[in-house]
This record gives C-alpha cells, structure tokens and sequence, in this order.
C-alpha cells in the first residue's frame, strides 16, 4: 500500500509535514511519528513540520512547529496526514510544493493531493504510519514510537472504539519495542487538575436532550470566553462526557468561535458521518466534525441527528 508513498519520500530532499488544524494526539502523533522515521531512515532529507499549535500536546517531545518560508517548498514534497478535506490542513502553502502526498484513514470526501492514500480500516493515522514503518523495515527512535503510540491511544479511546483490530494491537506492540515510559504518557494524556474536573463537571450539568435522545452541549461565545480555556478543550475533550449515558447512541458537543460553531459529533451506533459531510465537515463513521456559519444551522443539523434516530426506531 505504501509504495508510492516510500518512493516519493526517496526522492525528495526537502519534506514538508502538514496535518489538520486543532491538532488531536493523532495529528501530532501522525505528523511527529513520520518526521522521525524520515530522519532516521533517509539521511540528508531535511524535514519540516508546521501547523498550528494546541498547548493540549506540547508535552510531546519535539512537538514546536517549524516557522519556514514559501521558498522552501519550491521543489519540496508535502505530505498532509489526518486530514479528509482541504479546508481542514493547517497551513494551505501545501498547494505551493511541487509534489504533494496524503495518508489518511478519515472517510474520503475530496482529492487533496497528488497522491492518496487513505484506509478507512485504521483505527487512526499513526496505526497508518506505523505500518508503512513496519511493512519497509524502517528503524524507529524514541520519539517516532512514543509519538505514533500517543496517537493510536487517543483516536482508539484507549483501545476500547470498535475501530480497534488485532492489526492495532500488532502495531501497538511493534512501537513498544522501543522503551517509553506509558505511565508518563497516559499521566499527560488523562491526568486532570481540579480545574478541569470542575470543567467537566460543569459540562455534565449542560447536557440537554432532544426528543429522540440526541445528548447535546451548546456552548455560546460569550460563555466559551468567560471559561478562559483553549477552544480545543471546550470542543474536543467535552464531547464525551456524555458518551456511556444509557439510551444515547448520539451525542454532539457545540461551541461557538469566531470563526463559527464548532461540531462535534459522535455515535455508538449509528453512522453520523453523512450528517457531519452535508454540513461541510467529515470523518468517521462514528465520530465527525463540522464547523457551520451559526446557532441556526447548529440546531438544523441536531435536528438531522433526531430525524436520524427516529427512523431507525
């Protein structure tokens, strides 16, 4: 599956890492893991990684983004990893290199690159990057193991999703060759202050349900302000609080920006991928985003979400 990918990565010189914006741990996970695998593998490349940056995972060693020219991407190869659609890559200067190349495992939406590569199958980019590194034989370091393993954690849900394979397991195993503290890794990942108990509790107490039981948050902007948190944790990491609530196969979490109303939605049961695709955003079957221009639409698309229980009754 990898060839091409491992021949376009021969060829070039200069490589240019991108990935998703609101980087999770399997965006960074993804983008660290094959930065050191290229370096370690292929010397005399020189490899940049940019992006934004989310203070989530700075714990992550080398995880500081590259500030680089334009130029630099004239004759380079871009390699966008973790991302379904264009609106989504963190950084658009992608368009700039003359060759680009994308690893995935979102269900597909568009072409993004010259070459693609997407799995659905995987439980997250990193498992697709460790097995482009174990299928060629590739040498790890530390950090491309602890990174990839960072990222299979946190898309897999600490192994529980039913994404999770023996393949996972294979490839989990084969990155714990390299010895990294796990007690470190997941103190970082799950480990809370009482700050964020509170938060969480808070949000517990947000919860609403619709008539078919969708649990959903909204958050508006002036509340999202006045909790002085990164969006990133408002969004992402409040999400499942209520996942594990009986009778809720549904559940999506809404925090508005500046910039929009952020989505985030999931499922046990169903696939909400469709839903989360009509309103301009992607995923997985059973965990996709969207971002949509206000309330209105929010409510327009938690309305889908009931219609879809509905029907399945």
């Amino acid at each position: 599956m990898f060839e091409e990918a491992r021949r376009l990565i021969e060829a070039y010189d200069r490589i240019i890492i991108h990935r998703h914006n609101r980087p999770d741990g399997d965006a960074m996970g993804s983008q660290l893991g094959l930065k050191h695998i290229i370096l370690e593998n292929f010397p005399g490349k020189q490899v940049y990684v940019v992006g934004d940056v989310s203070k989530r995972f700075t714990f992550m060693e080398d995880s500081v983004m590259d500030q680089i020219p334009d130029e630099y991407y004239k004759g380079a190869l871009a390699i966008i990893l973790d991302t379904s659609a264009k609106a989504l890559i963190s950084d658009d200067r992608y368009t700039l290199a003359e060759k680009t190349l994308r690893i995935d495992h979102h269900i597909f939406c568009e072409k993004i690159a010259d070459v693609e590569i997407t799995d659905t199958s995987f439980e997250s980019c990193c498992g697709m990057i460790a097995e482009f590194a174990y299928e060629n034989g590739l040498k790890l370091d530390d950090v491309a193991s602890k990174s990839l393993f960072t990222g299979m954690v946190t898309d897999s849900g600490r192994f529980r999703y039913d994404s999770t394979t023996s393949r996972t397991f294979r490839l989990a195993s084969f990155l714990m060759e390299k010895p990294f503290d796990t007690t470190d890794l997941y103190g970082n990942l799950y480990a809370d202050d009482f700050a964020k108990v509170q938060l969480r509790a808070k949000f517990v107490l947000k919860i609403n349900f619709t008539a078919n039981k969708v649990a959903y948050i909204y958050t508006d902007l002036a509340e999202a302000k006045a909790l002085n948190v990164e969006t990133f944790t408002i969004s992402r990491e409040m999400v499942n609080t209520m996942a594990n609530i009986k009778g809720v196969d549904i559940w999506v979490n809404y925090t508005e920006t500046e910039d929009g109303v952020l989505c985030e939605i999931r499922s046990s049961r169903y696939n909400i991928n469709p839903i989360a695709v009509k309103y301009g955003g992607g995923g997985h079957a059973k965990a996709s985003g969207a971002t949509v221009a206000d309330r209105q639409t929010a409510m327009a698309m938690l309305a889908d979400l009931d219609a879809m229980i509905g029907e399945n009754q």
